[in-house]
């Protein structure tokens, strides 16, 4: 009974990535996810903290400038089963000239293949929705569907995140679903330390790409402490290769798990 639920929740997540019609790299949370849901029961509260040394500097498509502004994102995330969790997050932004607000807020379930099925890699998917105030994005309401593949192979850990965003109300609601591919790769340097690279990319919409100038393309130098089984931290720092892209980030999370 259990297999045949989990089935029908990932055969109906799948087919909404292909019945549905985010947006690019907004630099609220800077992660790439690993496939591995929380544990039943488990609860995770995580702050994601980001500043923009080098953003834009100027009002753009009526969305304030990001040159200088710190992100502050708390992320709340529950275990269902052993298969399902769900996240809420309440973004928020910290900036002079009055760009210091509430920002606006997701919801986020995702699926796991569960480690019984004995996939040679680790397999989950993600679909994101919800809400961001038009002066801090393009589009106020959007959809993010991110399938995750991950795999550990001795100490280095490789994981891919293939994402597909979707404004759904806003300046580019009449535009298809935009590819944002996320990776990691990471080596354990230590018992409890690993370090590694982390990119983010948005590259237009599936059907053709953007010009590469109009791109996103992130690259952070990254490192993650492994300390307890119920902390969870990361950081590091990125370069933005486009003039699309924020051209320097300071990014950090720190999660604890509630058992």
């Amino acid at each position: 009974m259990k297999c045949q639920t989990m089935n029908k929740v990932l055969y109906l997540l799948l087919l909404s990535l292909i019945s549905v019609p985010v947006w690019a790299q907004d630099n609220y949370e800077i992660q790439v996810y690993g496939s591995e849901t929380l544990d039943k029961h488990a609860t995770m509260l995580e702050l994601h903290s980001n500043f923009t040394f080098g953003g834009t500097t100027s009002t753009i498509n009526k969305v304030l400038p990001t040159h200088h502004i710190l992100h502050e994102t708390i992320e709340v995330t529950h275990g269902f089963t052993d298969w399902l969790e769900v996240g809420f997050y309440v973004f928020n932004a910290i900036g002079n000239q009055g760009r210091t607000n509430y920002v606006g807020s997701h919801i986020r379930p995702r699926v796991m293949a569960p480690e019984r099925w004995h996939w040679p890699v680790g397999v989950s998917l993600s679909v994101e929705g919800g809400f961001q105030k038009l002066q801090y994005a393009e589009d106020d309401w959007s959809l993010e569907i991110r399938p995750i593949v991950d795999k550990k192979l001795g100490k280095i850990y490789l994981a891919f995140n293939p994402t597909l965003d979707k404004s759904l109300h806003g300046l580019n609601q009449s535009e298809g679903f935009e590819f944002s591919p996320n990776i990691k790769v990471s080596y354990d340097i230590l018992k409890a330390w690993s370090a590694g690279i982390e990119y983010y990319g948005a590259m237009g919409q599936l059907t053709h790409f953007s010009p590469y100038k109009e791109e996103q393309h992130q690259l952070f130098i990254a490192a993650d402490a492994n300390f307890s089984e119920n902390w969870e931290v990361n950081f590091g720092y990125g370069w933005g290769f486009t003039s699309a892209t924020d051209k320097s980030i300071l990014k950090l999370i720190v999660g604890y798990r509630f058992r």
